[in-house]
């Protein structure tokens, strides 16, 4: 069974807490998005085809992007 993590009972995503600071914001939202590639990368690992296929289809969308 996944950890769940520590979250605070009335943290809700759409309603930012009055006491953060904007350095606590920063920090919180630093370590959502490592844990975030951390992911990406384990899931790439154990899913080769799945992770070429979606590099290849993110350089078609790359290719076919107008500026």
């Amino acid at each position: 069974m996944p950890e769940l993590p520590n979250l605070p009972e009335n943290d809700s995503p759409g309603k930012e807490r009055p006491d953060e600071t904007d350095a606590e914001r920063r920090r919180r939202r630093a370590r959502f998005l490592r844990e975030l590639a951390e992911a990406r990368e384990l899931r790439d690992r154990v899913q080769p085809r799945r992770a070429k296929t979606a590099r290849l289809r993110h350089a078609m969308r790359m290719r076919t992007f107008r500026w």
